[in-house]
């Protein structure tokens, strides 16, 4: 997003916006040791001695945390550090069993880069700062145990990217689309599983206001939003009211503030601490952490292809507008099954207007994914379409058809010839079989128009809207079994 950009005044500020996201990487054990980090088992039991901070153990570094994040490096079109530094961040909590976290401050593994991402057909862009490695906290449990807390260290070393923006963002709309963004592409590229309940992958929103043209205003974080639609909640929330104490004559203080969905208020935890409170030094316990170029390069290779490149092929290979490129390449699973529905059924727009149609109302209705059974396969569709397109059967008639689909799912065909064969016979069955009998339809026409004199009348006085009433009477009459397209043509012709 160009800092030239209009933005969106609030009661006369602009506001303000920077994102902290931690994603929880996708490894099998822990950033600096070898206990797991599968979620959910009993408190406890998935810490080891290094998670615990036993004395005499060492951290050593995760090799694979280090690719998964030269993978997001590649992605957002980063810089990748050929030499980075793991420092020790000092501060207590009762679940920080160190007294510190190892993380990275100087020097981070993921340097710049950028999100791109549409905000209804407008195209922004946020600039990152970096996505540095570091390990997660424990965690303190306070519901099952009366005037005291639990420590459950499972948690305790399992490993994170921090990824940090530039304060780019100048709406909660701007915000929640490119942490959608962000989150479809760490997923996309199987980085992180994107659970947003498990923790997986939370965000902290630095929110501040200011006049147009006026310095940074203070900024408060707001922790651990763990929900697109909390996250908009909680920034406009915290927008009005930094506004309202602005207008008052009071002062923002620099502070960390916790969303209640409850109550719909973000509330202050603690003020909010600067680097220099946290007295970072390099940890002399790991050695820099070295990544050489050929690393880099084999990893690059081994990338898929990421959803702005899937995108820009889709808008030229089948003539989309950008806007339905990137609507259809939201997941992987999404993108697969218009791309083999496009190919199969050789209606690319067709099969686009399908996919975001019929499809994702049925996934929105019985919220499931794509990848779900509830879902008519790809061939399905391509079959359906092909029937759209020769005539065989008209639009409305084909949704009649893809709810039979729905119902009677067949995913274990591979040839586009059997899903015919299916479809041909649902359209035979429900009687959805257009009507291309010229000499039936011109009859049907003939009574319509004679039925309706009062409408033929004022269409040749120059009234269009009497013609689509004759239209819909045809329609009717034909029991919605007649081509639009040849009704218009021959009505047209007779009227004339």
């Amino acid at each position: 997003m160009s800092n030239t950009s209009k933005s969106l005044l609030v009661q006369g500020y602009e506001v303000v916006i920077g994102f902290e996201t931690h994603a929880q990487l996708a490894t099998q054990s822990k950033i600096f040791s070898r206990a797991p980090i599968a979620f959910g088992a009993e408190p406890n039991t998935q810490a080891c001695a290094v998670d615990l901070a036993l004395p005499g153990t060492l951290p050593v570094m995760n090799q694979g945390a280090v690719e998964l994040a030269i993978r997001l490096g590649l992605a957002l079109g980063s810089h990748i550090a050929e030499q980075s530094v793991f420092a020790r961040k000092n501060y207590f909590y009762p679940d920080l069993p160190k007294g510190y976290q190892i993380s990275q401050f100087e020097i981070p593994v993921v340097q710049g880069g950028e999100v791109s991402f549409f905000l209804g057909d407008e195209k922004k862009t946020v600039r990152l700062v970096r996505a540095h490695l570091e390990e997660d906290a424990g965690k303190s449990l306070h519901e099952d145990f009366i005037g005291q807390s639990g420590i459950d260290l499972n948690r305790a070393g399992t490993p994170l990217l921090e990824i940090v923006t530039e304060p780019d963002m100048r709406s909660s709309a701007e915000a929640v689309a490119y942490a959608k963004e962000l989150h479809k592409i760490v997923t996309w590229i199987g980085i992180c599983d994107g659970n947003m309940q498990e923790g997986s992958f939370r965000c902290d929103a630095n929110v501040s206001v200011r006049k147009p043209g006026a310095e940074l205003g203070t900024r408060r974080e707001i922790k651990n939003l763990n929900s697109f639609k909390f996250m908009q909640q909680a920034i406009d929330y915290e927008v009005r009211w930094q506004i309202e104490e602005i207008e008052d004559g009071r002062t923002i203080q620099q502070a960390t503030v916790l969303f209640d969905p409850d109550t719909g208020e973000t509330r202050a935890m603690r003020t909010k601490e600067d680097a220099a409170d946290y007295r970072y030094f390099p940890d002399p316990d790991l050695p820099p952490l070295v990544i050489a170029r050929d690393w880099v390069e084999q990893v690059r290779a081994g990338m898929p292809e990421l959803p702005r490149q899937m995108a820009e092929r889709f808008a030229s290979d089948f003539e989309l507008s950008d806007y339905d490129a990137t609507t259809l390449t939201q997941t992987k699973g999404m993108a697969s099954y218009f791309e083999a529905a496009a190919q199969a059924s050789g209606k690319p727009k067709l099969a686009a207007n399908w996919v975001m149609g019929e499809v994702a109302a049925l996934l929105n209705k019985q919220q499931v994914s794509i990848d779900d059974v509830e879902v008519p396969g790809p061939m399905q569709l391509a079959a359906l379409i092909r029937r759209v397109s020769d005539g065989t059967i008209s639009n409305s008639g084909a949704k009649s058809a893809f709810q039979e689909l729905v119902a009677n799912q067949r995913k274990s065909l591979e040839d586009l010839a059997q899903y015919l064969v299916d479809v041909d016979a649902i359209i035979e069955a429900k009687g959805l079989k257009q009507m291309n009998d010229t000499g039936a339809l011109e009859k049907i026409i003939d009574e319509v128009m004679a039925a309706n004199a009062d409408n033929v009348a004022q269409f040749r006085a120059g009234k269009e809207k009497a013609f689509n009433a004759l239209v819909g009477q045809v329609m009717k009459a034909s029991k919605g079994k007649a081509n639009p397209q040849q009704v218009n043509d021959v009505l047209r012709q007779k009227l004339q």
